[in-house]
C-alpha cells in the first residue's frame, strides 16, 4: 500500500508541475516586469506619474517589438507603444531601465528596458517631434514614428539624428548583436551557427502539457496495477 500511494503523490506533483511550468515560460515570453519610479517619467506619448507599473511585450504575429503597458497589478491597460531591438554586451540577472539624456526640468525620458538575462532589450520609438528633441539633447540617433501613425504592426520606423536628418534604423542604431572576438568576421562563417541557435531556443517555447499528459497517463497504468497486486 505504501508504494501505491507513493505513485499517487508522484502524480499530482506531476499535475501540479502542468499548472506551473506554462505560466513561468510565459513571463520569459511576454518578459512581463513590474517596476516601481520614484519621479515621473517619460514614455513615448506622455508622461508616467511616480508609482508602480507593469510592463510586457505584446504577443504580435507581426515582426515589430510592442510594449504595453499597465497599472501595478496589470489589469489596466495604460498604454502601447513601438520598441526596437536594442543590444548589450553583459546581461544582468536583474531588469534594467535605461533613459534618455535630460532636457531642461523635463521627466527623465525611458529609453531602452532589459529584462534578466537577456543581452538584448526593448529601446522605445517617440513620436518624431519629440525624438529630434532626445536626439539634440544626447547628441545621438533616436529611432521615431509618424505623430499620427495609428498601426503599430505597419508603420515605419525611421531614425531622427541630432542634424535633425531622417535615416534609415539600421544605417545609425545597432539593431543586432554588435560583434565580439569571438565573432568570425567573415559573412560567411556568422551565417553557419544561425540554425543551430534557433533549434536551441525551441525547447523554450514548446509546450510541456503532452509529455507531462503522458507522465501521468504511465502513472496511472503504474497505480492501478500496483493496486491489484496489493489486493
Amino acid at each position: 500500500m505504501k508504494i501505491v500511494k507513493a505513485v499517487f503523490c508522484f502524480l499530482a506533483i506531476t499535475l501540479l508541475g502542468a499548472t506551473v511550468l506554462p505560466s513561468v515560460r510565459a513571463d520569459e515570453l511576454n518578459k512581463k516586469t513590474v517596476m516601481t519610479f520614484s519621479q515621473p517619467i517619460e514614455i513615448p506619448g506622455q508622461i508616467l506619474p511616480a508609482g508602480t507599473y507593469t510592463f510586457k511585450l505584446l504577443d504580435s504575429l507581426s515582426d515589430r517589438h510592442i510594449v504595453q503597458v499597465f497599472t501595478a497589478d496589470g489589469t489596466r491597460l495604460i498604454t502601447t507603444v513601438l520598441a526596437i531591438n536594442n543590444y548589450r554586451l553583459h546581461p544582468t540577472g536583474e531588469s534594467v531601465v535605461k533613459f534618455a539624456e535630460r532636457s531642461g526640468d523635463n521627466p527623465e525620458a525611458l529609453k531602452a528596458w532589459f529584462y534578466p538575462g537577456d543581452n538584448f532589450g526593448q529601446e522605445f520609438v517617440y513620436p518624431k517631434p519629440r525624438a529630434v528633441q532626445l536626439a539634440v539633447a544626447a547628441n545621438e540617433p533616436v529611432p521615431a514614428v509618424a505623430v499620427e501613425a495609428t498601426d503599430l504592426k505597419e508603420t515605419p520606423i525611421v531614425a531622427v539624428t541630432p542634424e535633425q536628418k531622417e535615416l534609415p534604423v539600421t544605417e545609425v542604431i545597432e539593431t543586432v548583436p554588435p560583434a565580439t572576438e569571438e565573432t568570425p568576421a567573415p559573412v560567411a562563417e556568422q551565417q553557419t551557427p544561425a540554425p543551430a541557435a534557433e533549434t536551441e531556443q525551441l525547447p523554450q517555447t514548446g509546450s510541456p502539457v503532452p509529455l507531462i499528459a503522458l507522465l501521468g497517463l504511465a502513472s496511472l497504468g503504474i497505480a492501478f496495477t500496483l493496486k491489484r497486486l496489493a489486493s
